[in-house]
């Protein structure tokens, strides 16, 4: 997989004044920078898929970030969060992503929420996103990141690591005809327990950067026009055999009733 930034060789004066560290998005051009600076993404989780995911959007020259996460930077994870360090142990995650954003990039205006996320504060929290990415552990805050999505009509790239797959989508919850898909889809009947997080996934530490590396992709790719979003169709990783393939998701319908997507 092609990673989402490259660095630059050289850098120009202009550039210089752009960024303290500079990566160059390729394919895109002008208009498509533009769009970038101009656009809002409200991350959920600076953790193990949100810590390179809100880093690659920084560095990608998103204008805006909204980070929210109610935990404070552990050791034992930290291996999988790019964004924290040592210093920052004990410190939320808010304030140690935004120092590092900052330093990464420092056009980038972040927004800093240590609340809870629940579905009575969602709606508040993610309004004003362009865009929402999830990287959330439980099912019951992505359910109410899902429904605040779907109300404040946003598209949401969503991802999660589970023993030894990862999985990325994006949702919208007013798409084309042709790219229908339902945020229903996203929690299927008789769903239960709550999925393991990056820390206990442990060795798939490397499956964390790259999943988040590629739900910055996403989020590119939906604001600039660029490629051909993931939207609708479920990318499943194998971090075993580092393979990668697409699952369909269902088209909206008549029926609006919820079916188990597998991998």
């Amino acid at each position: 997989m092609d990673p989402l930034v490259a660095p630059a060789p050289t850098l120009d004066p202009t550039e210089l004044v752009r960024t303290a560290r500079h990566a160059v998005l390729g394919g895109i051009g002008e208009e498509g920078q533009r769009r970038l600076n101009a656009a809002h993404v409200a991350v959920v989780g600076a953790g193990g898929l949100g810590s390179p995911a809100l880093l690659a959007l920084a560095a990608a020259g998103i204008g805006t970030l909204t980070v929210i996460d109610d935990d404070v930077v552990e050791l034992t994870n930290l291996q999988r969060q790019l964004a924290h360090r040592v210093d920052d142990i004990g410190t939320p995650k808010t304030v140690s992503a935004a120092r590092a954003i900052t330093a990464l990039a420092p056009q980038t205006s972040v927004v800093q929420s240590s609340e809870r996320l629940s579905p009575d504060n969602a709606e508040r929290l993610l309004a004003g996103a362009d865009i929402v990415v999830d990287t959330s552990d439980s099912f019951e805050t992505r359910r109410a990141v899902a429904a605040a999505s779907e109300v404040l009509g946003v598209p949401l790239v969503w991802g999660a690591v589970q023993e030894w797959h990862a999985q990325v989508t994006v949702f919208w919850s007013d798409p084309p005809a042709s790219d229908a898909v339902v945020l229903a889809d996203l929690f299927p009947i008789g769903t239960e327990g709550e999925p393991p997080s990056c820390a206990q996934v442990g060795v798939l530490g490397a499956l964390c950067v790259q999943v988040g590396g590629m739900l910055a992709g996403e989020v590119v790719k939906l604001i600039t026009g660029a490629g051909d979003p993931l939207l609708g169709r479920l990318a499943v990783i194998d971090a075993l055999s580092a393979r990668q393939h697409e699952v369909a998701i269902r088209p909206a319908g008549p029926a609006r009733v919820a079916t188990e997507v597998t991998a």
